[in-house]
């Protein structure tokens, strides 16, 4: 009887085992994923910023104009 607990037990163990493998997996998976993302936003926002300077000095360029204009008139 005690032979036929140390095999549950050991069937347990080694389904323990199993599952935290495919955890260890899962989380290098999603810590490659995480680096990925997080390189992703960084160039977004250096192009949010690239944007945001463009159109600053799109928008100084256009008051410029319209000052010209204003006054030609």
């Amino acid at each position: 009887m005690s032979l036929e607990i140390l095999e549950q037990l050991e069937t347990k163990i080694q389904s323990a085992v199993d599952t935290i493998a495919l955890l260890q997996m899962e989380v290098e998976e999603l810590k490659e994923k995480n680096t990925a993302l997080v390189q992703e936003a960084d160039a977004l926002r250096n192009n949010s910023q690239s944007m945001a300077n463009e159109q600053s000095q799109f928008d100084a360029r256009a008051r410029e104009l319209l000052s010209k204009l204003a006054s030609v008139e």
